[in-house]
């Protein structure tokens, strides 16, 4: 099954037509996404850490050292996951203009 990006209108409804578009996500967006799942991953881990150990200052340094190495990792998935071409379609805009 293949998944296509379509633009929506303001109600939710497919205002132009799948076959006129193409997505490509930029750089600059996968690491936007990185750094705002590291910060949702990183409140997890802490919350997680002061649970188990008790301790906020331990918790504070796991969360710490685990940000910098997730957000490069997850940049470093989704570039691949962006180069394998299973599930997605180029979708070509049309040879002429309305």
């Amino acid at each position: 099954m293949l998944i296509q990006n379509k633009p929506l209108s303001k109600d939710g409804v497919d205002s132009v037509p799948s076959n006129s578009l193409h997505y490509k996500e930029a750089h600059w967006r996968s690491i936007v996404k990185s750094i705002s799942w590291r910060i949702t991953g990183t409140i997890d881990t802490l919350i997680l850490s002061w649970i188990i150990t008790g301790q906020f200052k331990f918790a504070i340094s796991i969360a710490s050292a685990e940000v910098i190495t997730k957000i490069i990792l997850f940049y470093l998935h989704e570039r691949v996951w962006d180069k394998i071409k299973i599930g997605k379609k180029v979708i070509s805009p049309p040879d002429y203009q309305i």
